[in-house]
C-alpha cells in the first residue's frame, strides 16, 4: 500500500454503559442527547468492539486501516512485537460507581481466551470472561476531582477497619489467620443469605446518615451507602460493598495520574478522566454491578497483597510536554499545553493518536485541517506534524513507548 498522506481527522465510539452521565461527553463532543442516554466512554483505538474512524481513508475502520500495511503503518518494531495498534485510548465520564474489577495477566489472558473459545462460548455471551487475548494495564488521568478504589488497604488500615466497623469485626480472625486471601475469598464465596445477614444492619446504620448528608466522599461509609442504592436487587445485597472497606480509597485532582496493573483489584466511583490501556476489554468481575461475577475466575487473578497507591504527578509548563511514565510496554500518555500561537513539532514513532481536550490546533500536514476541543487526529509510524495552537489548547497524546 502506498502511502501519501500520514496524518488524518479521527472519530471515536461511543460506549453508552448505564454508569455514564449524561451531560459532560455530549457536551465535550458536541452532539445533541435529547433523551438524556447514558454516555460513558469515548473510545479512540483500534478494538475490534468499537475502532475509531479515519476521515477520508479506505477502509475507515482503524483496525481494518492498519492491517492493510501494518509493517509501514505501526512500523516494524511495533509490528513485530504487536501486530496490531497495541493501546486503546479514553475518555470516561463516571457518574454511577463502576464494577471492582482484575484485569489478567497477559499469558492468562492468552490461556484462557484460548479454553473459552475451546468450550464453544460466544465472544458476545453474557458469561464470557475474556474477550480477547491481551493484558489490559491501565492509566487514569483525572480531568475533575475523581474518586477511586485501587488495591488492598495495607494490613494496618485493614486490621483498623475491621475493628471499627462493628459488622465486620467477625472478619478480624480470618484476616489474621489468613490475610487477604482468606479475607477476600470468605466475603466472595459467602452464600447470599449470609452476604444479606451480615450487611442489613450496616446499611441499617449508614444509610439514613447518608440520606441526611451526613457522611463524606473520604468516608467507606458514604461509598458502601451509595452501592447500595444503586446496586442492591430485592432481597440480594451486593457483595461488592465488603470490598470498599477492604481496598484503597483513593482521591486524584485534575492532572493526578494512577496506573493500575494485572491483579490489582479497582473501581471507578465518581468523576471524569482520560485512560489509556493496553488493547483489551478483559474484565473479571468482583462486585458493584448487574453484569456477570465469576468467583473462581476472579480469585485465580487476584494479587492478594497490600497496595500503597502512587500518584503520578504533572509538572504544567505552557508548551511543555508531560509524559506520564508507566511499566507497561503497550502505551504512554502525553500532555501537550500549548499558548495561543505557539508551536510545537512532533514526529511520530508508531501510531499516534491525539485529543484535542481545550482550545483550537491547527495540524499543518494531512493538507491541513483545524482541531477544536472534543476532536481527534492520528499520526502513522513516521509522521512529522507541525502543530499551531490557534487558542491556549491542551492536548493529550496516546503513543507506544520507545525501546
Amino acid at each position: 500500500m502506498a502511502q501519501k498522506q500520514n496524518v488524518f481527522k479521527l472519530k471515536g465510539k461511543v460506549q453508552h454503559y448505564a454508569w455514564g452521565g449524561s451531560a459532560y461527553l455530549p457536551r465535550f463532543l458536541s452532539v445533541p442527547n435529547p433523551e438524556n442516554k447514558p454516555f460513558a466512554e469515548y473510545w479512540l483505538g483500534g478494538h475490534v468492539n468499537a475502532p475509531a474512524e479515519i476521515e477520508g481513508a479506505a477502509p475507515a475502520k482503524l483496525n481494518e486501516y492498519i492491517q492493510q500495511d501494518p509493517e509501514m503503518l505501526l512500523g516494524p518494531v511495533v509490528n513485530q512485537r504487536f501486530g496490531r495498534l497495541p493501546y486503546l485510548l479514553k475518555l470516561l465520564d463516571v457518574k454511577d460507581m463502576l464494577s471492582i474489577q482484575v484485569h489478567p495477566t497477559k499469558k492468562n489472558a492468552e490461556l484462557e481466551f484460548a479454553a473459552e473459545n475451546k468450550k464453544g462460548i460466544a465472544l458476545n455471551a453474557a458469561h464470557r470472561n475474556y474477550k480477547d487475548d491481551n493484558h489490559k494495564p491501565e492509566l487514569m488521568l483525572a480531568l475533575s476531582e475523581f474518586w477511586l478504589l485501587h488495591g488492598f488497604k495495607p494490613e494496618e488500615e485493614v486490621m483498623r477497619i475491621l475493628a471499627t466497623v462493628p459488622e465486620l469485626k467477625f472478619l478480624q480472625p480470618v484476616f489474621s489467620t489468613d490475610g487477604y486471601k482468606g479475607l477476600y475469598q470468605s466475603v466472595m464465596e459467602m452464600p447470599q443469605q449470609e452476604v444479606n445477614a451480615v450487611l442489613q444492619p450496616l446499611l441499617d446504620r449508614i444509610l439514613p446518615r447518608y440520606q441526611q448528608h451526613q457522611l463524606h466522599k473520604h468516608e467507606e461509609d458514604f461509598w458502601a451507602a451509595r452501592a447500595a442504592l444503586t446496586y442492591n436487587e430485592g432481597d440480594k445485597i451486593d457483595r461488592g460493598i465488603f470490598s470498599i472497606y477492604f481496598f484503597n480509597l483513593v482521591n486524584v485532582l485534575p492532572g493526578e495520574a494512577v496506573f493500575q496493573d494485572a491483579g490489582v483489584p479497582h473501581a471507578y466511583l465518581e468523576g471524569q478522566n482520560v485512560e489509556i490501556m493496553a488493547n483489551s476489554d478483559n474484565v473479571l468481575r468482583g462486585g458493584l454491578t448487574p453484569k456477570h461475577v465469576d468467583v473462581p475466575e476472579l480469585l485465580k487473578h487476584v494479587r492478594f497483597e497490600a497496595t500503597h497507591p502512587h500518584i503520578i504527578r504533572e509538572n504544567n509548563e505552557p508548551g511543555h510536554i508531560v509524559v506520564y511514565k508507566t511499566p507497561a510496554p503497550d502505551f504512554e500518555l502525553s500532555k501537550i499545553s500549548l499558548q495561543a500561537g505557539e508551536r510545537v513539532t512532533i514526529q511520530s514513532h508508531s501510531v499516534e493518536i491525539f485529543l484535542v481536550l481545550a482550545g483550537k490546533v491547527q495540524v499543518e500536514d494531512g493538507g491541513g485541517f483545524l482541531r477544536a476541543a472534543g476532536d481527534a487526529f492520528i499520526a502513522f509510524d513516521k509522521a512529522k506534524l507541525n502543530l499551531r495552537a490557534d487558542l491556549d489548547a491542551v492536548l493529550y497524546r496516546a503513543a507506544v513507548p520507545k525501546g
